[in-house]
């Protein structure tokens, strides 16, 4: 008999990490079971077979302990793009990381066709500053390639020691353009929730990542935002949740239970039935009922699904921006002992209070806000979703393939912030936010079927152009210069 302990997390980038949920006991019975069990000895003893190949005949000594751990690492590689292994130090480091400060570059990472790739900078960090985009793919670290590195040995790459460089290379975009980006590493001290007022009466609450600091920073910030705001002017909350990657399953349910005070607010179900886990609201709403808008995007995954997706089904606030990244399956960091690292393995999928998954589809806003994105990010604003994951858990056959992430820096340019401000305020209504989306839906559609008529037109031109065959009177006398000139030889002597 097997006994395992789990940690459960929610989250698609390295860093996420979780809460202790007990454990179980698994044992196989019956006739089927006992062959299934000799068939996976066979395969063991294949396993075995190469192992000891290896370790005899390989042209240099190899490392046993690194062999075994890539033969793991490759297996849990193999299920899915977010089961992984982690040796102890990984261990050690995803731990610190979820306590909300540590050393590097602020960047959430995922793997994906042996690359790394970016699914958001955190704020106020080096690579933030430095401009890496959500989308991004790491194919150099100082200029050592990615390529045969795992996730984890690629994030120690980039760790570092305090003020000390390190170059990344990134390919960006649809057309794949190549940069360097040279960063300074910094002790990067999460501060998961950040709030602002927006004056004299709406409280803007941002939440970049679910650590098992986000609850108690959030119920700091409503409370500072209530004393500030009188009630009687108070129009509401605005909670941005765009490319917040996940975290902590138990911080996602404390959030979602600041806004309502019963119900369900998400379940993970296994692959057996008596493996489903409910979690439910109780009785506390921080806000008082006050009414909620929450931001996401196709950089909103996991933890910040949970969230939108509970609020959305409770019909407690409107969801404005785009459809999230789609991250719906949890997973398990189960401890190995005796210094060998975790399993981070994926063990259930989530689903909202109204039974949905949103698996590889993710969460589709109340009301669709896209931003203008400036001319040199055109193309390279957008997540491709977990829908585009090879190996990824599939949902049917209408997944959905990613949205827009970008998140201009200057809040006056801000499109979904200010329609949340609108909303709020009455100043502008839900339908008139969905009718001006339809214009500017329907206008960009027009304009991109005027360019291609347009390219059309222009092929046809072209083709009407023709070369009229040169006639005997316009070839030249002589022959041009790159044809060769068959000349007589020389007489035969007799």
């Amino acid at each position: 008999m097997m006994r395992k302990t789990s940690l459960v997390l929610l989250g698609v980038a390295i860093g996420a990490s979780a809460v202790v949920v007990g454990s179980r006991s698994n044992l196989p019975v019956g006739g089927s079971a006992v062959a299934a069990a000799s068939d996976v000895y066979r395969n063991l003893n294949l396993f075995g077979d190469v192992f000891e190949k290896v370790r005899n005949d390989y042209v240099e000594k190899p490392d046993d302990k690194k062999m075994v751990e890539a033969a793991v690492s490759g297996m849990l590689t193999s299920l899915d793009p977010h089961s992984s292994y982690m040796d102890a130090k990984s261990f050690t480091d995803m731990q610190v990381q979820t306590r909300g400060a540590f050393g590097g570059l602020g960047i959430e990472v995922m793997q994906e066709d042996g690359l790394v790739k970016v699914v958001a900078p955190i704020d106020d960090t080096p690579a933030a500053r430095a401009g890496v985009l959500s989308g991004d793919l790491i194919t150099a670290i100082d200029g050592d390639s990615v390529q045969g590195m795992t996730l984890n040995q690629a994030v120690d790459k980039m760790r570092g020691d305090v003020n000390t460089n390190v170059k990344l290379t990134v390919l960006r975009g649809p057309k794949k353009e190549k940069l360097d980006i040279n960063l300074t590493r910094a002790v990067i001290q999460i501060k998961s929730v950040r709030s602002r007022i927006d004056q004299p009466d709406i409280g803007y609450i941002r939440i970049t990542q679910f650590t098992e600091q986000t609850f108690d920073g959030l119920k700091d910030a409503i409370a500072k935002i209530q004393k500030e705001i009188p009630a009687d002017k108070f129009k509401g909350y605005v909670l941005d949740l765009r490319n917040n990657p996940g975290g902590l399953l138990d911080q996602s349910v404390a959030v979602v239970n600041a806004f309502i005070d019963h119900g369900e607010i998400v379940s993970t179900r296994g692959r057996n039935a008596d493996e489903t886990q409910r979690y439910n609201a109780r009785p506390m709403d921080l806000s008082k009922g006050k009414p909620v808008i929450v931001l996401i995007n196709g950089g909103s995954a996991s933890a910040s699904e949970i969230v939108a997706g509970a609020l959305q089904d409770h019909k407690r606030a409107t969801l404005i921006g785009t459809r999230s990244f789609g991250k719906g399956s949890v997973q398990t960091i189960i401890p190995l002992g005796q210094n060998n690292g975790a399993l981070r393995l994926t063990t259930a999928r989530y689903y909202t209070p109204s039974g949905r998954s949103i698996q590889a589809k993710g969460i589709e806003p109340d009301i669709i806000v896209l931003e203008d994105v400036p001319d040199e990010l055109k193309g390279k604003d957008k997540t491709e979703g977990e829908a585009s994951l090879k190996g990824h858990l599939k949902n049917g056959d209408d997944e959905e393939h990613g949205s827009q992430a970008y998140v201009p820096a200057d809040e006056t340019k801000d499109k979904a912030l200010h329609a949340a401000y609108d909303l709020l305020r009455g100043v502008k209504t839900a339908d008139a936010l969905k009718a001006e989306t339809a214009k500017v839906e329907a206008d960009a559609k027009a304009a991109a079927a005027e360019r291609k008529e347009a390219s059309k037109a222009d092929t046809v031109k072209s083709d009407a152009v023709k070369i009229a065959p040169k006639t005997d009177a316009d070839k030249p006398d002589a022959a041009p210069k790159s044809e060769p000139v068959l000349k007589p030889g020389p007489a035969d002597s007799k």
